[in-house]
């Protein structure tokens, strides 16, 4: 993956147009004839608060790993983030060429933590919310049974891609202007172009592996109780700029 479509996630970071009537837009990569690195200063992210609290999601997913997970784990990538991106803006205002390629792939690494685990935190919620039941998102469902024949037949498909996914990642609903997909990414890349995240599974051991082992197909079966039927509804009827909000406010 291309850094510069990464880094158009954090526009405020890194980039000021030299385009008066240039628009950031999430659904589309920056043109680098439209845009100049600039010293502005570097905006921090911050850790999102989760919608719930860390047991609201036993017994599909434990008070422990949530508590891990959120609070150690994204939290490292969002501290690293802001250091490589720190480092990155010092690099580009001494002209330092070696130096912000050699930061690329701490960007790349740390910066899809952050989106991948800030959309994934709300595309789930309580098994007991009425955001968890699938009619919460009828428009979605419609599409889906278009393209798999059924929920359960989505469920089946997307079970066997992400056990047949080697080593650590995430697999993904999106939705693209043929319609819906599943599709995996590696390590933490997250989704880019023009590509909506509907919604996201980790398949990071870490994720799991307290509570679950090495047992990834139980993982998956039980985290459908809790996910967010509401916020896929709203992404998939929604824009990528919708999508990605959170990460707007987590600055």
């Amino acid at each position: 993956m291309k850094l510069l479509p990464l880094l158009s996630l954090f526009p405020v970071c890194i980039f000021a147009s030299t385009n008066p009537d240039l628009a950031w837009n999430s659904d589309d990569s920056p043109n680098p004839q439209d845009l100049h690195l600039t010293t502005m200063s570097v905006g921090a992210y911050n850790l999102p608060a989760l919608p719930y609290a860390y047991n609201a999601l036993e017994p599909s997913i434990s008070g422990q790993i949530m508590e891990l997970h959120h609070g150690k784990h994204h939290q490292a990538y969002v501290t690293n983030l802001n250091n490589a991106l720190k480092t990155y803006a010092s690099a580009t205002s001494s002209n330092d060429i070696a130096g912000q390629i050699a930061l690329q792939s701490a960007i790349k690494f740390n910066g899809g933590g952050h989106i991948n685990h800030s959309l994934f935190w709300e595309n789930l919620t309580p098994a007991s919310s009425p955001d968890a039941k699938p009619e919460s998102a009828p428009t979605l469902m419609a599409e889906v049974a278009k393209t798999w024949g059924s929920l359960e037949g989505f469920q089946a498909a997307i079970t066997k891609t992400l056990l047949g996914l080697q080593g650590s990642g995430w697999g993904w609903l999106v939705k693209d202007s043929q319609g819906l997909r599943i599709v995996t990414t590696k390590d933490q890349d997250p989704v880019v172009g023009g590509e909506v995240p509907i919604f996201g599974i980790d398949m990071w051991e870490h994720a799991y592996y307290l509570q679950y082992l090495n047992g990834k197909a139980a993982y998956i079966d039980n985290i459908w109780n809790v996910i967010n039927w509401k916020t896929a509804e709203a992404r998939f009827i929604g824009t990528r700029e919708d999508a990605f909000k959170i990460l707007r406010a987590s600055i």
